[in-house]
């Protein structure tokens, strides 16, 4: 089969991809921008595709049988504008990596080992223990709320468990009984869900019902001394709510890794919104990064290459999104 991956994103996926999917298959890298007669011409003769998204002005591939997004959302593809025949699957695998920047946010937030070296080597000794007055804080008995226990949801409950959290869920369906979870809630029960936690993580993806969800009542019904992270879509908390809450103290701080505007191929430095977070203390600005590690790329490169295969072998594919007709 003749195999497109397309665009910058994509490509990320391709070193040592033709061993995993063997000398049957051709491997083609394409750029973001298909420009010349060449680039649309192998787009359109693709039998699989590997891309974030797919629309209708790109070159029409009529022989397509798989269209598979490299990540978990498909928010970019219009499936409608796909070869109805074609099978569309996502990727997952980016749960650990995206579990682990979580933990470190929240073990950076109760274990000062910055600070205290700073402290040391000027000779001050800030944390000493043995007085009261130089205690830190600890995770264990914190209650961590999760909006969304997909994938994510359930990775981040398995290492705050280890710590000793209290794991309270919010989800768009009931959450069936699981050892990791203390209380869950449905998100028409958000009322009861925001007040009792300390820490709030958002892993929604972006729908109609989502979007701006977490918005200037969620942040009023918060402890003062919640921290909300945000590793889901940047929109599913209400940008000018969140910039409100923090700038008014409502709540104690944020860790934000998805945002509201991105960089383009022909943009210079780019703030990821148009409002001045930047300029906040109570906020940590990562650049959409808690998920992007070696270790999802191996994951997931493994899911594509299985897939194709699969289709090569008449066998079901993973992770359908869309199954073809």
């Amino acid at each position: 089969m003749q195999i497109v991956f397309h665009g910058a994103n994509a490509a990320s996926f391709t070193e040592g991809f033709a061993s995993l999917v063997g000398p049957d298959h051709t491997v083609t890298i394409l750029p973001d921008a298909l420009t010349s007669p060449a680039d649309q011409a192998a787009y359109a003769a693709a039998n699989v595709i590997v891309g974030v998204g797919f629309n209708a002005a790109l070159p029409r591939p009529e022989g397509l049988k798989l269209f598979h997004v490299p990540g978990a959302g498909y928010d970019a593809v219009d499936l409608a504008a796909l070869p109805p025949a074609a099978i569309v699957c996502n990727c997952f695998g980016h749960e650990q990596a995206i579990a682990e920047y979580v933990m470190s946010a929240l073990l950076a937030r109760h274990v000062p080992l910055q600070h205290a070296d700073q402290q040391l080597r000027q000779g001050h000794w800030t944390y000493w223990a043995g007085a009261a007055n130089r205690t830190h804080d600890e995770m264990s008995g914190k209650t961590i709320g999760l909006l969304g226990y997909g994938h994510i949801g359930k990775a981040i409950a398995r290492r705050a468990k280890a710590f000793e959290m209290q794991v309270h869920v919010a989800n768009r369906s009931p959450v069936k009984p699981d050892a990791q979870v203390d209380r869950s809630f449905t998100l028409d029960q958000l009322d009861g869900f925001y007040p009792e936690i300390d820490y709030l993580v958002t892993s929604l993806p972006l729908t109609d019902e989502t979007k701006g969800l977490v918005g200037k009542a969620a942040f009023a019904r918060m402890k003062p001394q919640a921290v909300v992270i945000n590793v889901g879509r940047g929109p599913i908390i209400d940008e000018q709510a969140l910039f409100d809450a923090l700038t008014d103290q409502t709540i104690a701080g944020a860790v934000i890794d998805t945002w509201y505007q991105y960089p383009t191929a022909s943009d210079a430095p780019t703030q990821p919104s148009s409002l001045p977070f930047h300029t906040l203390e109570p906020l940590i600005m990562t650049p959409h990064m808690s998920g992007w590690t070696h270790g999802t790329i191996r994951r997931r490169q493994q899911t594509i290459a299985r897939n194709v295969l699969n289709l090569a072998q008449g066998k079901p594919c993973t992770n359908v999104v869309r199954a073809g007709v």
